[in-house]
């Protein structure tokens, strides 16, 4: 399936590729074009994700690019649901200046992914190098969720 995402592609919106590449659409052909295209000059035979219109738009208050994606195409996995709250708060940590308290876990590494996302902008050459050199993070902490949920619990003892 050919995607066509918004340029310069940043934390969410390499989440939500990351997604797609990894549980929706492995064949997936992601091309880009400038964040302001109009939805109707965009390739009509690719899906636009993360424009700021759009079923798949940007971080918005229905939710992250990434979580929205999640709910289109009904990934059931309540890890989405735990990283989906991570990204948020890495959203909200840039754009609204969002400072995790000490036990708030998810707002942590929201701030702690957001600012490797940064420097992944800094260090990749174009946009698909950028997602190629960022999906070693989803997976990572797609793979920490999924291991901390499969994790058998002692029995209490008295």
């Amino acid at each position: 399936m050919k995607w066509i995402m918004s340029d310069h592609v940043h934390y969410d919106r390499v989440a939500a590729c990351w997604v797609i590449e990894r549980f929706i659409d492995p064949a997936a052909e992601f091309s880009f074009a400038p964040s302001a295209t109009p939805l109707d000059q965009l390739p009509q035979d690719a899906t636009p994700l993360g424009f700021r219109t759009g079923e798949l738009g940007m971080h918005d208050e229905h939710g992250s690019c990434f979580s929205k994606v999640v709910r289109k195409y009904d990934l059931d996995d309540p890890v989405f649901d735990l990283m989906g709250e991570v990204i948020a708060k890495g959203v909200d940590f840039v754009l609204h200046d969002f400072r995790p308290g000490a036990d708030d876990r998810y707002g942590q590494m929201g701030v702690g992914l957001a600012t490797l996302a940064d420097g992944m902008m800094q260090l990749a050459p174009d946009d698909r190098a950028r997602l190629d050199q960022s999906y070693v993070m989803w997976d990572s902490l797609y793979g920490l969720f999924k291991a901390e949920r499969q994790r058998v619990k002692p029995p209490a003892t008295a």
